[in-house]
């Protein structure tokens, strides 16, 4: 099932989705297809001309692959240009994410200031790709593709504070329009940036997440490499803070991403 069609399947029926074992991460279902799920929840209940400015994310227990999951989505205020909501993700009677937003639409301003440049990073195809191999990566990794350019992979000793490369959707039919919920799953898609200190494998997963989006968003294909880079700010006792930020292939800044981790190793 891919990422595409369980995005059709929330917005069919956000009661009863099912989030299938093949998009699992260790014990629970991928994060970044979590926050997927309860941001499509909110989408629908804020107007269409408001898109979403920032998510602030908390995974409060795991997302149980194979059971249905119930998305509930409440706005919490809505002014003359900006609507807060609150979104839920429960299984079982027990909330497993939590989601606040805020969409917004645009309005005319003195400002205008543009982003930064994108880093400058070796070539897609001088970049070696994490390989979907089952059993050892993760096994939503089989739909999606990471391409190192910056910094280790995990578990390779590598200590530096910064990680990244390129990202793209793998096994989809290409979409020549991404959507946001598209960018949670290629942001989240990327390890702990910690992970490449280790010698050898240890769990680690995103505890909160805050994620912001530039609008309006970069046209965008599926099927494209995105640069990605991430940097450590600070890690120690099991939990490190890292920023990062998401570019289209032509250098546009796309999202803005910062996560509290943790690592148990």
């Amino acid at each position: 099932m891919t990422f595409s069609e369980l995005i059709n399947a929330v917005r069919s029926n956000p009661q009863a989705v099912v989030v299938p074992a093949e998009w699992g991460q260790g014990r629970a279902g991928f994060g970044g297809l979590a926050a997927m799920l309860v941001y499509e929840a909110m989408r629908a209940v804020v107007p269409a001309d408001r898109p979403v400015r920032s998510l602030a994310i908390t995974f409060v227990g795991p997302l149980t692959v194979d059971v249905p999951v119930s998305l509930q989505a409440e706005v919490l205020r809505e002014g003359k240009a900006v609507s807060q909501v609150l979104g839920r993700a429960v299984q079982n009677g027990q909330v497993v994410t939590i989601v606040q937003g805020s969409f917004g639409a645009g309005r005319e301003s003195a400002i205008d200031v543009p982003a930064l440049p994108a880093p400058v990073m070796k070539r897609v195809e001088d970049s070696p790709e994490l390989p979907y191999l089952k059993g050892v990566t993760p096994e939503f990794t089989r739909y999606l593709a990471m391409r190192w350019a910056v910094g280790g992979m995990p578990f390779s000793n590598t200590p530096s504070r910064e990680m990244g490369g390129y990202v793209r959707l793998r096994g989809e039919e290409q979409v020549s329009a991404v959507e946001v919920s598209h960018l949670l799953a290629l942001v989240d898609a990327w390890p702990p940036a910690v992970l490449p200190f280790l010698r050898s494998p240890a769990p680690g997963s995103s505890l909160t997440w805050t994620i912001e989006f530039v609008q309006p968003i970069p046209q965008l294909n599926t099927d494209e490499w995105c640069p990605y880079l991430a940097q450590i700010e600070y890690a120690r006792d099991g939990y490190g803070h890292i920023a990062a930020q998401l570019w289209t292939p032509s250098g546009e800044l796309v999202a803005l991403s910062r996560q509290t981790v943790t690592v148990f190793g």
